[in-house]
């Protein structure tokens, strides 16, 4: 495995928003093509897609929302592996890679993500990386997880 991530641009875009998740995973996260209308409209979105060498296998988003780094909260968004590649391991190997990614670009600030409770295979997943619930909830329901 070697993952590697992409900006979405242009020349990948299509190819991003085609990938799909199982059924009983609608609900928990967004399509690709809502996470890209939602960063057209906001630039603190940095979308990405996933790649294991030349293939697509997921696609994440993250951003930071304050006016400095001391005000704000960085936000580990969005994170799927599409349905083919789900069960490969590449959800763990993503989320440590873009952990390391963040933490290098950030300056090791805390890390934020929101998680429906009903989603238990991506809570195990977050916490094997080792976030933690902090009592908070976003705007929609979600547990707010920190690391």
């Amino acid at each position: 495995m070697k993952l590697h991530f992409e900006p979405v641009c242009p020349e990948n875009r299509k190819e991003i928003e085609s990938l799909q998740i199982f059924a009983e995973q609608i609900g928990f996260i967004e399509t690709v093509a809502e996470c890209m209308t939602e960063a057209d409209e906001f630039c603190q979105w940095r979308p990405l897609g996933i790649y294991d060498g030349d293939v697509l296998v997921g696609f994440a988003m993250y951003g930071y929302f304050g006016t400095s780094l001391h005000d704000g909260r960085l936000w580990l968004d969005r994170l799927l592996i599409d349905k083919n590649y789900q069960g490969l391991g590449y959800g763990k190997a993503a989320v440590a890679a873009l952990v390391e990614r963040l933490h290098r670009e950030y300056n090791n600030i805390d890390i934020y993500l929101s998680v429906y409770e009903a989603n238990k295979a991506a809570i195990a997943l977050y916490k094997q990386i080792g976030f933690h619930f902090t009592g908070e909830y976003d705007t929609k329901g979600e547990k707010i997880m920190l690391l």
